[in-house]
This record gives C-alpha cells, structure tokens and sequence, in this order.
C-alpha cells in the first residue's frame, strides 16, 4: 500500500535547496556547512524513496539527522556567534528528518514485547536528544554569552570534572533529606488516612486541615524547620515530611472510598469485619490511589529537600551548591546541579511507577497499557 509523500522530507529539501542558494550568493561562511547541508538533501530524497519501508525509511532519516547535526556542531567550532541563515536552514533540516525518523518509528507495530518495549525508549531518547542538539547549536551558533545559557557540552564537562562534588551533594541531599522524608511523610500520611476512615471525626476534621496545610509555601515552611531541627540534613527531611503528608492523607482517603458497593456488601454476607475488608477489598482497590500519591511526593520531596537548602545548611547539598555557585557565577555548575537533580528525580519516580506496575498487575490501567 502507497503512502503519501511525507511533508517533514518536502520541507527539508526546501530548506535545504534554499540554505545551498543562500550559501552560493554569499560564498560561503566561515562555518562550512556544505557537507551538513548535502547529508539533509541526500537523507530527504532517500527517505522518500523508501516511504513504504517504515524502518527503513526511519533508519535513513535517523543517520541523515544525526550526522548532519553533528557536522553542524563541529563546524561551528571556533566561530561560535557568526553562524548564517543557511546555518538555521540546514539545521532545521535536519530536525525535520530526525522527526520523520520518530514518526516513521510510531508507525511501526512491534511484533513481540520486546520490540514494543525498545520503540518506547528509543522514541523518547531521539526527542530527548534532539533537545540537547538544538540547545548547543543555537547557543553556538548564536554566540549566547556563557553567563546567560551555557551549552550542554559545557554542563556535561562540568559533571566529569566535578563527579566528586555533585556525589557528595546527592548523598546529602537525596539520600538522606529526601529518601528519610518521603519515607516518614509517606507511612505517617497513610497511616492517619486509615484512621480518618475509621473514625468518621477524623475523617471530617482532619481532612479540610489538610487540604489547608496543603498549600502552605515552601519558603515559609522551610526557614522554621531550620530553626526547629538544625542545620542538617533533619531540618531538610521534616520539609520533605510536610510536603508529602497530606497529598498521601487526600488520596489514601479517597482511594479507600473507592471500592464498589456490590463487593462491600459481599464482604458484609461473609461476615467480614473492619479489618478484614479493609487489607481485603479496600486496600488493594486504593492502590493506584496511594501510587499516585507516591509518584506526586517523588517529586515533591526533592523539590522541597533543594529549596529547604537554601534557608541554611552545612557546606554540602544541591540546594546549597546551586545557591553558592550562582554567587560566584560558575552557570555551569549550577545547570550540572540541575541536571543530576533532574535525573534523580526522574530514577526515583520511574522506581515507584515500576512498582506500581508490580503491584497493581491486576488493574485495567495497567493490563491495557
């Protein structure tokens, strides 16, 4: 079966024939673009010829958008800040082709799990790439001062060079703020939620005290906790507590109301009591409840541990270092903070939604996905 004429390869190759006009009246740049610019025109009408061939076609456009990035960046070296129009032409090219290159691969229905598995990294990790890619061409390419937006080879060669100091950081921050934190936040919030649900008063009292609290700011929170609990890393865990109490409290609470009428009265006719039907029946129909609780203080608590670090804390944490660097100006450094701070969020979260995953195997949520 034909398939159209894809728009992103017709649009490459009119980027691409203009970026070789503008390159031929100007007479070329001081960036030699010219192997970039023929990669794009060669992918594109290639590409096209195999447009009924989804993984080759995808594996055309892959090659043609990559290497011509790559000639791009490397071209560039030296003569950051007087990058062309052709330059941007040829750029946006080659993104194009790299988002052929993903619709191509969304077209393809995997024969086994496993293929299904890999498309669902790959897809991500080419976008995610493509980030990074026209991050430092732009800046390059556009001679963006360093104080301003450093370049992701910049932040990457910082996190090498400072491998001993970003640990350090993490240990403090992730390790023993957010993970003790999330932790003591976690089982206390679910543990007054069962007792609201046992006793109606503390259902009606505690709840709106909590949907309040919820909203507490950070940055008033924060400064009493130092003052209450120290400079160490405590201060920082009783934020993190405060933060992820009550979203647990809110939706352990709903979750356990979420068992159908029809299976409650069944347990009734057994003779079930309190205790029976809540580990039975209530528990496991809150469970995506309370995971979903657990992915939202995931992130919550290293957000709070960060900033808690900046109300006063010993000379160590990513809180810390993010505000001291920026005082000295070494943006690097900060945006390498970011960064680790970035992928430890997203290790943790992509923990608790694997154990999800595990442990509610049975609901249709996850058996459909």
């Amino acid at each position: 079966m034909s398939r159209p004429f894809a728009w992103q390869m017709a649009a490459a190759l009119v980027l691409v024939l203009g970026g070789m006009a503008l390159e031929t009246m100007q007479g070329g740049t001081a960036a030699n673009i010219w192997p970039a610019l023929g990669l794009v025109l060669v992918a594109a009408i290639a590409g096209s010829l195999f447009a009924t061939a989804p993984l080759i076609e995808a594996g055309i456009a892959f090659i043609g958008a990559h290497g011509a990035a790559w000639l791009l960046i490397s071209g560039i070296a030296g003569h950051e800040g007087n990058a062309g129009p052709s330059f941007y032409l040829a750029l946006v090219g080659a993104w194009l082709l790299a988002w052929r290159c993903v619709t191509a691969l969304s077209a393809i229905k995997p024969a086994s799990r496993q293929a299904a598995a890999a498309l669902g990294l790959i897809i991500p990790v080419i976008f995610g790439v493509w980030i990074l890619i026209l991050w430092e061409a732009i800046v390059r390419g556009a001679g963006i001062p360093f104080l301003l937006l450093p370049a992701p080879s910049a932040i990457g060669a910082r996190i090498v060079s400072s491998a001993s100091i970003l640990a350090a950081d993490v240990n403090q921050t992730v390790f023993k703020a957010v993970l003790a934190g999330y932790a003591i936040g976690c089982i206390s919030g679910f543990a007054a939620a069962v007792a609201a649900d046992r006793f109606i008063f503390l259902r009606r009292g505690l709840l709106p005290i909590g949907n309040m609290a919820a909203a507490l700011p950070i940055i008033g929170v924060a400064p009493i906790m130092v003052m209450w609990f120290g400079f160490g890393w405590e201060s920082k865990a009783a934020v993190v507590v405060v933060m992820t109490f009550f979203p647990m409290l809110v939706n352990t609470v709903a979750g356990l109301s979420s068992a159908g009428h029809m299976e409650r009265d069944l347990m009734r006719t057994y003779a079930s009591g309190y205790w029976q039907m809540l580990f039975k029946l209530r528990l496991p129909a809150a469970m995506p409840f309370i995971f979903n609780a657990l992915k939202i203080n995931s992130t919550l608590a290293l957000i709070g541990a960060i900033v808690a670090e900046f109300f006063g804390t010993p000379v160590v944490g990513m809180g810390f270092r993010i505000s001291t660097e920026v005082g000295r100006m070494n943006i690097d450094m900060v945006w390498a903070e970011i960064a680790v701070a970035a992928v430890a969020g997203s290790v943790f979260y992509g923990g608790v939604a694997l154990l999800e995953r595990a442990v509610t195997f049975w609901h249709p949520s996850i058996r459909g996905g």
